[in-house]
C-alpha cells in the first residue's frame, strides 16, 4: 500500500450523516484495496500521480467566512444572461451568503447533510449506482470522504427553465489541503432542465486537491443540458468525474472545458440503458506553459437503437502536455446503434505534446460507427495571409487558435455562456502573446 492511499484513509469525516456511513464503508474498503497506477497502468500510461504523492494535499480543507474579496469573485462567475440560480461553495463549504435564494418548485437543491426521509431515500437509492468505484479508483476515494454533497432532483414533466449554476471555489490556505465535490442528479422521467458545474479560483498560487464526482441519472425521455468548466489556477490539482446513465430515449448534452494544471485528470462515462437513448459529448482542453490535462472517456451502448455524437478539440501550447483517450463501446445487444468520436488538436509550439488514443470496441453487427484524431501545427499559409495584412504573427495566431475551437462555443445551447467565455479564452490567449513578447 503507497504512503498516499494509507494516509488518506485517515481523512474520515467527521460530522458527516450517519445515513452516509454505508456507502463511506465501501469506498474506504475499495480505496484500501487499490495500488496507485503507474506507467504500466494502461489508462494511467501518460499521467503520472507525482505531484499528488509529492504535494502533502492530505490537509483538512478550512470554513471561509464571507467577505468582499469572495464576493467579488463570486460575481466574476455570474453568467449575464443566463438568469441562473447560484449555489457557491468555497473550499468545499456552502456559502449561504454567496448563493442566490431564487427556489424553483419543480426542481429540488438541496444538500445531503439537509434531506428529508423522502429525499434521503432518492439520495440512497441512485448515490454510487451510476458512479464505479471499483473501476474508478479516485471515485472510491471520493466515496470514503463523502460527508456532505448536492442532491438535484427534477419531478416527472416538469420542464425547468431556469439553470442551476454550481460554482465551486477555491481559495489557499496556510497549508495545503484536500476536499471532496459530489453531486447528484435525478431526472425523473419527461423531465428537462439545465445544470452548469463551475470550477474556479482566485488569481492566487493554489495549494488545493479536488477530488470531484458527478453522477447523473436520466429516466425515460428526460432531457438534461449539462456544463462542467474547469477555469482553476494552474496550481490546483483535479481528478474527477462525470457519470451518466441513460434510459429509454433519454437525452444528454453535456459540454466540457478544462484549463490545464500540474494535474487534471478527468474521466466521463455515459451508459445507454435504455432504447433510443442519445448523447452529445463535446469538449475543450486549452494547456499551457508546463500544465498538464487528462480526459478520458467512455460510452457504453448496452441498448440498440441509440446513438452517440463526440467531438473534443484541444490547443496545446508551450511545454504543455494533453492526453486525450475516447472509448466508445458497443456491447453484444446494442444493435441498431449509430456512434461517431472526433478528436482534434492543434499545437502551437514545437514542445507542446498531445496523446490521443480514440477506440471503438463493436460486439454487434449491425450499428454504424466511425472515430478519427488528428494533430497538426497551425496552417503557414493562413499565417501568412494574416501577416501580410499587417497583422502581427503571434496575434494571427491568436486569431487561428480561436477559430480552432469557436465552432464548439458557437453551437452551445445556452449562447449566454457561450458569450461569457470567449472573453475569458480571449484574455488567455491575450496573455500568452504578451509572454511570448516578453520572452523575445
Amino acid at each position: 500500500m503507497s504512503d498516499f492511499i494509507a494516509e488518506a484513509l485517515q481523512m474520515v469525516p467527521t460530522d458527516a450523516p450517519d445515513w452516509l456511513s454505508e456507502q463511506r464503508r465501501r469506498g474506504w474498503s475499495s480505496w484500501k484495496s487499490s495500488s496507485m497506477p503507474t506507467r504500466k497502468t494502461e489508462d494511467w500510461k501518460y499521467t503520472r500521480l507525482r505531484a499528488l504523492e509529492e504535494g502533502a494535499y492530505l490537509g483538512r480543507a478550512e470554513c471561509q467566512d464571507p467577505s468582499p474579496a469572495l464576493t467579488a469573485l463570486r460575481d466574476q462567475m455570474h453568467i449575464t444572461g443566463l438568469d441562473a440560480r447560484m449555489l457557491v461553495f468555497v473550499n468545499g463549504f456552502y456559502s449561504p451568503e454567496l448563493s442566490s435564494a431564487e427556489v424553483v418548485d419543480s426542481m429540488e437543491v438541496v444538500l445531503f447533510s439537509e434531506a428529508d426521509e423522502t429525499q434521503v431515500e432518492t439520495i440512497r437509492t441512485h448515490l454510487g449506482t451510476v458512479a464505479d468505484r471499483d473501476k474508478y479508483m479516485f471515485t472510491a476515494l471520493n466515496d470514503s470522504w463523502l460527508d456532505d454533497g448536492v442532491f438535484v432532483h427534477v419531478k416527472q414533466d416538469s420542464k425547468v427553465t431556469t439553470p442551476l449554476h454550481i460554482v465551486w471555489l477555491t481559495v489557499p490556505q496556510h497549508e495545503a489541503f484536500s476536499l471532496s465535490q459530489r453531486l447528484l442528479v435525478v431526472m425523473e422521467a419527461g423531465s428537462e432542465a439545465t445544470v452548469v458545474e463551475h470550477f474556479a479560483c482566485n488569481e492566487a498560487q493554489q495549494n488545493s486537491f479536488t477530488n470531484g464526482v458527478s453522477e447523473l441519472v436520466l429516466a425515460a425521455n428526460a432531457r438534461l443540458c449539462h456544463y462542467r468548466l474547469h477555469l482553476e489556477e494552474e496550481h490546483a490539482l483535479h481528478i474527477g468525474g462525470v457519470h451518466a446513465w441513460l434510459d429509454r430515449d433519454a437525452r444528454l448534452n453535456s459540454f466540457h472545458l478544462g484549463l490545464g494544471s500540474i494535474l487534471k485528470r478527468l474521466d466521463v462515462v455515459v451508459r445507454h440503458e435504455g432504447e433510443g437513448a442519445h448523447c452529445d459529448l463535446n469538449g475543450i482542453y486549452l494547456p499551457r506553459h508546463s500544465q498538464h490535462i487528462d480526459y478520458h472517456t467512455c460510452i457504453e451502448h448496452v441498448r440498440p437503437h441509440c446513438t452517440t455524437k463526440e467531438v473534443f478539440r484541444g490547443i496545446i501550447s508551450d511545454n504543455a502536455r494533453a492526453v486525450f483517450n475516447g472509448r466508445i463501446h458497443i456491447h453484444p445487444d446494442a444493435q441498431k446503434t449509430v456512434a461517431e468520436l472526433r478528436n482534434k488538436n492543434l499545437l502551437t509550439s514545437n514542445k507542446a505534446e498531445v496523446d490521443t488514443k480514440p477506440e471503438l470496441e463493436i460486439y454487434a453487427d449491425d450499428v454504424k460507427c466511425a472515430h478519427g484524431a488528428t494533430v497538426a501545427q497551425l496552417d503557414e499559409y493562413a499565417l501568412y495571409y494574416l501577416c501580410s495584412r499587417g497583422i502581427a504573427r503571434e496575434h494571427a495566431q491568436v486569431m487561428l487558435s480561436t477559430g480552432f475551437i469557436n465552432e464548439l462555443i458557437n453551437n452551445l445551447q445556452h449562447p449566454s455562456l457561450g458569450e461569457y467565455l470567449k472573453p475569458v479564452l480571449g484574455g488567455l490567449f491575450a496573455r500568452q502573446v504578451t509572454q511570448t513578447e516578453r520572452a523575445e
